[in-house]
This record gives C-alpha cells, structure tokens and sequence, in this order.
C-alpha cells in the first residue's frame, strides 16, 4: 500500500492513533488469503479506518462517518471503501447514540458482511498503540478510556455482543482458508509423488501414498 511498518506519522497526526493504524492494516495485511480479490480494498480501509478523528475533519463526533465522508467528498474514493470507513467497528450503535444513525445510513450503506467483520476484527484485536491484543482487552481499555458514563462506552457495550461475533466469524474463515491451502499442498505433493512412485514401485492406492506422510 506505499507505506511501512516503519513509516513516519503524516504531519499533525497523533503518533499513538498513527501506531493503532499502522497495525490494523499489518493485521488486514496478515489476512489478505482470507480475503482474496478484495486485500488491498481491505487493507486501504485499515489504513484510513480512524480518518475521522483528523483535525478539522472531526465535524460530528462520529469518526466514521467524518472518516468517510472526507472520503468521499474531498477524495472521491472508491464507493466499498468509504462504506467500509463509515461503517466499521459497528458504528451504526453510536450513530445511534449522536442520533446519527439515519444520517448515517442514507448517506453510507452497510459493507458486505465479511469484509465489514475482517475490519472490525483488525480494528477491534489492535491496542492504541498498534499491538496485538485479544478483543477482551481492548473492550476492557476502551471502556476505561472513556469511562462508564461516556457516550462511546455505552456504545461499546451495546455492540460488543456483534464485535465477539465479527472476531469468531474471521478467526473461523482464517482457520478454514489456512486448514484448505495446506490441503491443496498435501493433495499436490502426494499427486507428485503417485506420479514418481507409480512407474518405479507398481500401482499405489491413494491411502499408500498417505501412509507415506505417517
């Protein structure tokens, strides 16, 4: 995507906002087979996810749809990005909270589930400050953050029954995707090795030339 884990921040971005976005793209990046055609509009997502939050882009309060609307407006990006931008991390909930949630709605439709799950998942399993994390704890920091009372708090604890699920449902198409190509290398290897054990040692089953991997 033309940056590195090592780039600088862009002028006047906040450095610990800058290292959170540096590692939800770096985990978008890690789940480019999940995601096939659709990586770099992925990865191009994590990158400008928290958009929003830039100086005098931050109209609403909702980082989402200034994110996305900046987007948009300013950059006429691709539609599925900004969508994906506007909607993330379940923002709809606190839309709902601003009273923003028509707003958002017309202006932005929802992304298709998966890819929608694949950002929230990255957004949502990175610290602040770019890190690996489990999706429990970053609930937990963003809630003591804010503080109970904080509108972005409530919203966070309507959604995280939704951010759970986003978090298993990609974890699972990880593991599949994984758990397929390693049986497309199985199957080819063990093809090759009919082909080269038939002619020397006779006719093999397909089980005898499992056994060989035992």
């Amino acid at each position: 995507m033309g940056r590195t884990a090592g780039a600088g921040a862009p002028a006047g971005a906040p450095s610990r906002r800058w290292a959170h976005s540096q590692g939800v793209a770096a985990r978008a990046r890690g789940l480019a087979p999940v995601l096939g055609a659709d990586a770099d509009l992925l990865e191009a997502a994590a990158w400008l996810h928290d958009i929003g939050y830039a100086p005098g882009l931050a109209t609403t309060g909702l980082h989402q749809l200034d994110g996305a609307r900046y987007l948009r407006d300013a950059q006429h990006a691709d539609a599925m990005l900004c969508r994906l931008v506007a909607h993330h991390s379940c923002a709809i909930i606190e839309a709902g909270e601003r009273g923003l949630a028509d707003v958002l709605s017309s202006e932005f439709e929802p992304a298709p589930d998966l890819l929608a799950s694949v950002l929230t998942c990255c957004d949502m399993t990175t610290s602040p400050d770019g890190q690996p994390v489990r999706v429990e704890r970053r609930l937990a920091e963003i809630h003591d953050r804010y503080g109970s009372g904080h509108l972005v708090s409530r919203s966070i604890q309507r959604a995280t029954p939704m951010i759970l699920r986003a978090v298993e449902q990609v974890h699972q198409r990880a593991t599949q995707t994984h758990s397929s190509a390693d049986r497309r290398q199985t199957d080819a290897l063990c093809g090759s090795m009919q082909l080269e054990l038939g002619p020397r040692n006779g006719p093999h089953e397909p089980f005898e030339v499992f056994d060989l991997f035992l």
